[in-house]
């Protein structure tokens, strides 16, 4: 199980370096494949309880992989499951469920991370449309149904297409469209996430609340008294740059303050 009521569950993220076809690519897999498989084990050696693959280093951001992106991830999501005895979840482009459920498929993944579930929403790279409908009937067409679903809603580097909408009725759209639990966020990267947002969507939902953003050693205890667990990236990493390798020392800090 992800979720436990006898403790709070930490996501730590594993920030792949650009992949090759993207701008920032450097020419070298094994690079990518190193630091994956190198920041998974301090995670996982630190005491997180499960761990994100993420193609984080894809800059511009795309609401889809392409193929080449979408094999190289496979298989650095394959070598990360390889090498940790905790759950593994899945998080592709800006919300390519597709990738995302045929990757954990095919990789043994716990879990997978869908951005823009029952949302429209505006980003950079234009509209996105909410995938809930097919994201569910496909997870059953693959007999993928112990594959979590962990749903954004309202997002973090997005603005709702219609603003009346409020993040309340987004919750409880996600978990009527059969989400396993529910990520609530900052509006940016590294930006704390309110704590009356945590505690509005806590209290109006039965699935667990996670937080998305933010979460640091200074803050962390007071978060997971109200959210049920987290995914920490960026205040993991050395100077909070998201291409630096995983903090072991940082880790261990955060959560020795949380437990």
């Amino acid at each position: 199980m992800l979720f436990s009521t006898d403790k709070k569950t930490i996501i730590g993220m594993v920030h792949l370096l650009p992949l090759p076809s993207t701008v920032g690519f450097n020419g070298d897999v094994n690079k990518i494949m190193k630091q994956a498989i190198d920041d998974a084990k301090a995670l996982e050696a630190a005491g997180v309880d499960a761990v994100i693959v993420e193609n984080m280093g894809d800059t511009p951001f795309s609401d889809k992989l392409n193929k080449i992106q979408l094999s190289t991830m496979a298989v650095m999501a394959s070598k990360v499951k390889d090498n940790v005895n905790i759950p593994v979840g899945i998080d592709a482009a800006f919300n390519d469920w597709e990738a995302n459920l045929g990757i954990a498929k095919a990789v043994g993944a716990t879990f997978i991370r869908v951005p823009v579930f029952v949302d429209t929403v505006i980003y950079t790279g234009g509209i996105i449309m909410p995938c809930a409908k097919e994201l569910i009937e496909m997870r059953k067409q693959l007999d993928a149904e112990d594959i979590q679903i962990l749903a954004d809603v309202q997002v973090k580097h997005t603005y709702m297409l219609n603003s009346n909408i409020s993040i309340i009725s987004s919750a409880k759209d996600a978990v009527s469209c059969g989400a396993d639990a529910l990520i609530v966020t900052g509006s940016q990267i590294g930006e704390a996430t309110p704590i009356d947002i945590i505690k509005s969507v806590k209290e109006k939902v039965k699935v667990p609340i996670v937080v998305g953003s933010g979460v640091s050693k200074s803050n962390v205890k007071e978060q997971m008294e109200i959210a049920d667990g987290a995914i920490i990236g960026s205040s993991l990493k050395v100077g909070g740059v998201i291409s630096n390798p995983i903090s072991y020392e940082l880790t261990k800090e955060l959560l020795d303050n949380l437990r």
